[in-house]
């Protein structure tokens, strides 16, 4: 399925848990998680910025955490205009819209099959 992971084995699920309160941090908008357990990945996030500068804050935020966490970060799109940013963590691919963008392509369309993941904010670390 999902490309052999060489550093985490966090299962996706998790994962995305840290995913979604770095985003909320970041003051993303209207976060969705969808399971598509496809040869690809196993999940899509998909958020809003509200402008290019925030998509790529969020994007570095979620990059950086990620080496912290050691989760493999196969790639990133999109970054230079920061209309859409994608960040490919193996198992879990988040996609960072601005607004206009998101109502444009209408990802979660693609996947209106998948399963919708009820994801919440990991606790603080003391």
């Amino acid at each position: 399925m999902v490309k052999e992971k060489k550093y985490s084995l966090m299962p996706a699920k998790e994962k995305a848990e840290h995913i979604y309160t770095w985003l909320v941090e970041g003051k993303a908008k209207n976060i969705k998680a969808l399971e598509v357990k496809s040869a690809v990945t196993d999940l899509v996030i998909i958020a809003s910025a509200s402008s290019a500068r925030h998509a790529k804050s969020l994007a570095d935020n979620i990059i950086m955490e990620s080496k912290k966490e050691k989760f493999e970060i196969l790639s990133t799109e999109g970054y230079q205009a920061g209309t859409w940013v994608l960040v490919d963590l193996n198992d879990i691919v988040v996609h960072i819209f601005q607004e206009e963008t998101r109502e444009l392509f209408q990802l979660e369309n693609l996947w209106h099959e998948a399963e919708a993941v009820v994801l919440s904010e990991r606790a603080k670390k003391a």
